[in-house]
């Protein structure tokens, strides 16, 4: 089994602020690294293949090019709008002795050992096989007009003073239905395909809605397999999510640690 890894990291985060998520500390290294270690490790990866924002190559390659040349991994550039664009061109780096493919969120560097001898195991024998975790929460469809509440009456003097000034905002949505759980999960990643298998998936002429690997894998009418995932393998979309990381991983912010820690 001879694994090539592919790590989509040409994204704006624009959810997560203005700073560089992939910068972000996890442990004393950069969120980005610390994701690009979980398969360093790992004797079935034969090649990790990084893809940077093409718009932005060059201060990229000056972050992170040095470590991940040491960890052995390649950089590509990456797309400008879709994540699958991105996928796509990282798949032209794919060598051709590489059995499987897997693909992985740049933002998630908290995915377990567990896990990846999970999934590596059961896609020896599978063609398509990603992690899920059971939805074990109330699933509910709301419309997709927003509506703000309105404030009280008594509220008025104030606003005439501040302006409305500090006053939350509060935005609700009209639930439509809900949803049954049963048999539901919520997908994460690495996932992990046969090459020929993943490439024939991104040689589809339409890409449109694909919102991760496996759905365009399923659009060829091939079965896609999930195996029990890990809730702490989360996805850092905004920085609650970095606190959560960091207290899931026990870490702490560089702020929080001896000054001869920090980096």
């Amino acid at each position: 089994m001879k694994v090539c890894v592919i790590i989509p990291a040409a994204g704006r985060s624009s959810r997560f602020g203005e700073s560089d998520k992939l910068l972000q500390d996890i442990g004393g290294r950069p969120m980005l690294i610390r994701t690009v270690e979980i398969f360093s490790k790992r004797d079935e990866v034969d090649r990790i293949i990084v893809a940077g924002p093409p718009d932005d190559m060059d201060r990229f390659r000056e972050r992170f090019g040095a470590t991940l040349g040491f960890l052995g991994a390649v950089v590509v550039e990456g797309g400008r709008a879709d994540r699958w664009e991105t996928v796509r061109n990282a798949l032209v780096a794919v060598p051709e002795n590489a059995t499987h493919i897997a693909v992985h969120d740049a933002a998630r560097p908290g995915t377990d050992k567990a896990l990846l001898d999970r999934i590596f195991e059961a896609a020896q024998s599978q063609p398509a096989v990603v992690p899920g975790v059971r939805i074990n929460a109330t699933v509910k469809r709301i419309s997709p007009e927003v509506m703000k509440v309105e404030a009280n009456e008594e509220d008025g003097i104030a606003d005439s003073i501040l302006g409305g000034a500090g006053r939350i905002e509060i935005r609700t949505s009209r639930v439509l239905e809900t949803i049954s759980r049963e048999n539901l999960v919520e997908i994460q990643t690495p996932q992990v395909f046969k090459a020929d298998l993943l490439k024939r998936a991104y040689a589809q002429n339409n890409m449109d809605g694909a919102t991760d690997d496996a759905s365009l894998v399923e659009r060829l009418n091939e079965a896609v397999y999930v195996i029990d995932g890990n809730p702490g393998n989360i996805k850092i979309t905004t920085p609650d999510d970095l606190k959560l990381m960091r207290a899931i991983l026990g870490v702490k912010p560089p702020s929080q640690r001896p000054a001869h820690k920090q980096f």
